[in-house]
């Protein structure tokens, strides 16, 4: 549970930071049409606010289903991927907004071209917000045990991509409702390990 929990971390981290830190770049920097800038603004914010369970409904219908890629770990990363993105734009959009013009202004004036200010002056400046919207959206895609649970099973498989595994969450919920004991005790040291898990990307990130 504990390899498969860092093997989808890594692998949703993988996909989901360069397009989501892509994407709100583009949408600050270089986008020009407002129209297209206000969809996609509306779009975010709406999928930050629907609720795991659908993004597990989704990802069981188009990932395990229609993409035939069947209940599993590959599954798994793909849909916690589009539960991040959302988060992962805005509060980077956010970040790259509160960085002064100043900066911008004071690079070209130096000489700099605008694709060497954006990368080199204004991305540095808004590096800790980035990072905070990675930890912010890991963080709640994780704890999502339940969707996980749809699109990769409860199966304590070691990591395949394309086999049905168990995480540190599902874990959790699949055996809480019925143990006591030492299992319970176990049970609450899978949620310490996951705690952690986060804070150690927490640290890395920051």
């Amino acid at each position: 549970s504990i390899i498969n929990t860092l093997y989808i971390i890594l692998l949703s981290l993988i996909i989901s930071v360069p397009i989501g830190v892509g994407g709100a770049i583009y949408i600050n920097e270089y986008a020009k049409n407002k129209k297209l800038i206000r969809v996609i603004e509306f779009t975010t914010e709406t999928l930050s606010g629907i609720p795991s369970i659908i993004f597990g409904v989704f990802g069981y219908i188009f990932f395990c289903t229609f993409l035939d890629l069947k209940v599993s770990l590959l599954s798994g990363a793909l849909t916690l991927t589009l539960m991040v993105l959302p988060t992962i734009i805005s509060v980077s959009e956010t970040a790259l907004k509160a960085v002064p013009r100043e900066y911008e202004e004071a690079s070209l004036a130096l000489g700099a071209t605008w694709n060497e200010t954006v990368f080199k002056v204004t991305f540095p400046a808004a590096k800790s917000g980035i990072a905070a919207s990675v930890v912010l959206g890991i963080g709640r895609a994780v704890g999502e045990a339940m969707a996980i649970m749809m699109v990769c099973g409860n199966v304590a498989n070691m990591p395949s991509l394309f086999s049905s595994v168990r995480f540190l969450t599902t874990a959790i919920a699949g055996e809480m409702s019925y143990s006591s004991g030492l299992h319970r005790q176990a049970l609450f040291s899978i949620a310490l390990i996951l705690y952690c898990f986060i804070m150690i990307i927490n640290m890395i990130l920051n």
